[in-house]
């Protein structure tokens, strides 16, 4: 049976009726919405597209599709609208609503959106890809808005910092940073301060994603683990001042330019965590007595190999996880660098270590391994407080062997020999130090200063550099002055041939600390001999006391037998 002409008319008349408000409809919800993207804007005007080409394709069959197309259309829409929503929500949270489309070029949109959202990147720029700008303004546009943005966030989630303890971190890029000081103005909560601030000044918590809560419950087990064994000299104070170290050799050498981010953040976490719950005694104490951890790790690097595990064990807990946001093979790197730097600060490799980077050093065109360098880099910042100035070194001297000390005590209970410099009554203190100056920490620090302007020889144009004090022009003393005082680096002219060279401030700390202490031998030297004078004369007067008192009794043993004699005559 044939349609009648009109109920045709009136079918088509009805789907045409009805595209038209839905063409309509669609158009408006496309354009209702505050400015979107322009993927959202195709996508609307691609369903307005295949809706009418719909419409048309079923108007021709002359066919009665109105419900099912409404059903799609609702369903659709309905999507969409969802869509838009989440998407409205997620920039509302991530404060780039109040950044335009046309407000910043592409790319700086598409690299805040990565950086600072949860959003990922497109697929046009990698995710191990560091974003790239086209101009200079386009940068200095973008860092208006993350300084914004970074404000805004900042201000109510970072951890707030005592005023004394905002004071004395003023100085952490000094050589010489009194952590004794800090320690009372922190009320001893050293590491919760000064590593939250390194890491923060880095940028490591923005770029890998790490919550301040999460950093700040890190830094307070790290605190504890490095205190539990109340340790006079490898304590939570060390770990600082070897994290204070290592920050000044990335930053005031500039090292930090020939590094990738994840390994200055590498470098960082190994200087705070090289000496995770140690027990105050060395290797050499946990492999004579048979300790838990000498058996555990097979007398080899014994404590090293436990700072490591601890310290990755702790950053497997949830709450303490501040390598979460890491990427697998971001993990694995910085996992590897980390066990590399820690093991390398065991003494034992000591001699070792510099041979081979002297050796590099020699070579015509030497190429040296990051993980080398770093290795050598933590090694001479954790044996560097006698390259610090008098007061700091000769404190932290102290307190070493009194750890020294009360390990030798220990080994006197078990039965066990004296290691070295743990005789309470025989250690010369002046003596140990001048030579583990001459031998130790001074050839470290030279083979550390040769193999860093190597490396940064090449980079020394790009490299940024702190102006130095400008000395007064009639004082010559003044100018030499502030050339020892400066901690910036000085660099000439490569163009010239002269030779690229980083300031050193430990050499000026380590001739004057030797001097002192050559001093201080010497004055020990006729303490010691008058001690032994005064010893000797006690000696002699009691042996002398000693002759004198056989005779006498020897003499009055004579007296009674005379006594004795007299009274048998008279008896008789």
């Amino acid at each position: 049976m044939s349609i009648p002409a009109t109920t045709t008319t009136t079918t088509s008349t009805t789907v045409k009726g009805i595209a038209a408000p839905v063409a309509a409809a669609a158009a408006a919800a496309a354009t209702a919405e505050r400015p979107a993207p322009l993927a959202s804007r195709i996508r609307s005007i691609s369903f307005v597209i295949v809706a009418m080409s719909r419409l048309r394709r079923e108007s021709s069959r002359q066919s009665v599709i109105t419900v099912e197309l409404i059903q799609f259309i609702i369903q659709y829409r309905a999507k969409e609208t969802q869509e838009k929503k989440k998407r409205r929500l997620a920039d509302e949270d991530d404060e780039l609503s109040e950044v335009q489309p046309d407000a910043v070029p592409p790319e700086v949109r598409e690299w805040l959106a990565s950086t600072f959202t949860r959003q990922m990147a497109t697929s046009r720029i990698r995710s191990d890809e560091k974003p790239r700008f086209r101009s200079v303004a386009h940068a200095i546009r973008a860092g208006i808005f993350v300084d914004r943005i970074y404000r805004r966030v900042s201000s109510s989630t970072l951890m707030q910092f005592p005023p004394d303890v905002v004071k004395l971190l003023k100085n952490l890029d000094d050589w010489t940073f009194d952590v004794f000081a800090l320690t009372e103005a922190a009320s001893g909560q050293v590491i919760k301060y000064v590593a939250y601030d390194l890491l923060n000044r880095y940028g490591a918590m923005h770029k890998f994603k790490i919550s301040p809560g999460v950093l700040e419950t890190f830094l307070n087990r790290v605190e504890e683990g490095y205190c539990r064994f109340r340790n006079p000299y490898h304590n939570n104070l060390h770990a600082v001042d070897v994290m204070h170290t290592m920050h000044y050799c990335l930053c005031n050498t500039g090292l930090m330019n020939w590094l990738t981010d994840l390994e200055i953040f590498a470098s960082l976490l190994a200087a705070l965590l090289h000496d995770f719950e140690h027990t105050g005694t060395t290797n050499n104490f946990h492999v004579m007595s048979g300790s838990e951890t000498a058996l555990l790790y097979n007398d080899r690097a014994v404590l090293e190999n436990h700072h490591v595990s601890a310290s990755f064990r702790l950053m497997r807990e949830e709450d303490a996880n501040i390598l979460s946001h890491l990427s697998r093979d971001e993990y694995k790197e910085l996992r590897t660098l980390i066990i590399d730097m820690v093991l390398a600060t065991d003494m034992t490799f000591h001699f070792q270590q510099l041979k081979i980077m002297r050796s590099l050093l020699t070579l015509q065109e030497p190429t040296i391994d990051k993980s080398k360098a770093l290795s050598l880099v933590l090694h001479c910042c954790d044996i560097s407080h006698p390259a610090k100035h008098w007061d700091v070194h000769h404190r932290w001297t102290m307190l070493l062997l009194e750890e020294f000390f009360r390990q030798g005590d220990l080994e006197k209970e078990l039965g066990l020999p004296f290691s070295p410099l743990c005789d309470r009554k025989s250690t010369l203190v002046a003596e140990s130090q001048i030579g583990f100056i001459d031998f130790i920490v001074d050839p470290s620090m030279t083979i550390m200063s040769d193999m860093l302007e190597h490396i940064l020889t090449p980079l020394a144009p790009a490299i940024k550099v702190k102006p130095a004090p400008l000395p007064e022009e009639n004082s010559d003393n003044d100018a030499d002055d502030a050339k020892k005082a400066t901690c910036s680096m000085t660099r000439k002219s490569l163009t010239t041939g002269s030779k690229f060279c980083i300031n050193k401030p430990w050499l000026a700390c380590l001739s004057e600390n030797k001097k002192i202490w050559k001093e201080q031998a010497i004055k020990d030297a006729e303490a010691r001999a008058l001690a032994a004078a005064a010893e000797a004369a006690a000696e002699a007067e009691a042996q002398a006391e000693g002759g004198a008192k056989p005779a006498a009794e020897e003499a009055g043993s004579e007296e009674p037998k005379e006594a004795t004699a007299a009274e048998s005559a008279a008896a008789n």
